[in-house]
C-alpha cells in the first residue's frame, strides 16, 4: 500500500490559472491518492519578488492567455470568464484583502478554505463582482456556508499582524518552491 503524498497548492484568487489548478487538484485528489494542502499566497508579492509581469500586461502573452483560459475553462468545466474591466479588477484592485481573509480562514477555520476560495474565484472570474470590499468578502463567505458572525470576525482578524505575516510566509514558501507566476506553477508537491 502506497503512502499518500501531500500536494501543497499555493494560489491567489486573482489568478485564473490558479483557479483551474485548484479545481483540478481538488477534483482528482482521491484518484491521485494525495492529500491537498491549500496555501493562500499573494501573487502581487510573487510578481514583485521575481521581477515578473502579469501575463496580461505583455501583449502577446495577454492574447494567448485569453484564448488559453477559455480553452482550459471549457475542458475542465470551470465557469471562468474574464471580467469586463480586466485591468481595473485584476491589476489595479488586486486581491490583497481577499487573500488576507483566506489566510485568516486558513489559520482559524481551515474547513472553510476550499469553499471560501472557490466563492471568491466565482465572484471575480465568473460573476464579474468585487472581491476587495468587506461586504463582497462577507457575501462570498456566506455562500461558502460560513456564518455572518464568523465571517465578520475573520475579516477583522485579517488586519492583524499575525495574519499578514502568515500570508507573507506562505508567499515566501511558494517562492522557495520556485513559483514565479500562476502560469508557471501554481501547485507543487
Amino acid at each position: 500500500m502506497s503512502k499518500r503524498r501531500v500536494l501543497e497548492c499555493f494560489y491567489d484568487v486573482v489568478s485564473p490559472y490558479s483557479w483551474l489548478g485548484f479545481e483540478v487538484v481538488c477534483r482528482y485528489k482521491n484518484i491521485w491518492n494525495v492529500d491537498v494542502r491549500l496555501r493562500p499566497g499573494f501573487l502581487g508579492g510573487i510578481m514583485q519578488a521575481t521581477g515578473n509581469s502579469p501575463p496580461a500586461m505583455v501583449p502577446k502573452k495577454g492574447m494567448y492567455m485569453g484564448k488559453d483560459i477559455a480553452r482550459l475553462a471549457e475542458f475542465f468545466q470551470v465557469p471562468l470568464q474574464q471580467p469586463r474591466d480586466f485591468f481595473q479588477t485584476v491589476i489595479k484592485k488586486g486581491s490583497l484583502q481577499a487573500m488576507r481573509f483566506v489566510t485568516a480562514v486558513e489559520m482559524h477555520h481551515p474547513e472553510f478554505v476550499e469553499p471560501v476560495s472557490r466563492e471568491l474565484w466565482m465572484r471575480i472570474w465568473s460573476e464579474d463582482k468585487d472581491i476587495t470590499e468587506p461586504e463582497s468578502i462577507l457575501e462570498a463567505a456566506k455562500k461558502a456556508g460560513m456564518s455572518a458572525d464568523l465571517a465578520k470576525k475573520l475579516i477583522e482578524s485579517s488586519a492583524l499582524p499575525e495574519v499578514k505575516n502568515k500570508l507573507k510566509q506562505n508567499t515566501e514558501e511558494a517562492l522557495k518552491y520556485g513559483v514565479i507566476s500562476p502560469v508557471a506553477k501554481s501547485c507543487s508537491s
